[in-house]
């Protein structure tokens, strides 16, 4: 029988703002905005590439990405980017971060 309340393991970490933002001077890391590009434009984390998880070609635009690097994602949220990250684990990504709370949460600057 199907267990619909079980959980699913997540195979990604949501981090702090702080941790995110220490994380994302290393070398190795790459950040992903997974918002529309309309959001994007409207200011952004510096360094961020714009990787819509709404478009149909998020898939692809991902998995071609080398996989020995550490990912830091986000959106407004946290949401879509928890579930990029989802996506991306599936795909055989295994250094996955998520900024917990989005770009909402973010108390440095953006560009």
């Amino acid at each position: 029988m199907f267990n619909f309340f079980s959980a699913k393991t997540k195979k990604y970490e949501d981090i702090p703002s702080g941790t995110f933002h220490d994380m994302m001077l290393q070398p190795d890391t790459v950040i992903i905005d997974v918002r529309t590009a309309g959001e994007f434009t409207g200011g952004k984390i510096r360094g961020a590439r714009n990787l819509d998880i709404m478009s149909a070609s998020f898939a692809n635009q991902v998995k071609n990405l080398p996989k020995d690097k550490v990912y830091l994602l986000y959106c407004r949220s946290g949401n879509r980017s928890g579930q990029a990250c989802d996506i991306m684990a599936d795909l055989g990504f295994e250094k996955l971060k998520n900024l917990s709370g989005g770009i909402m949460r973010w108390p440095f600057e953006t560009v």
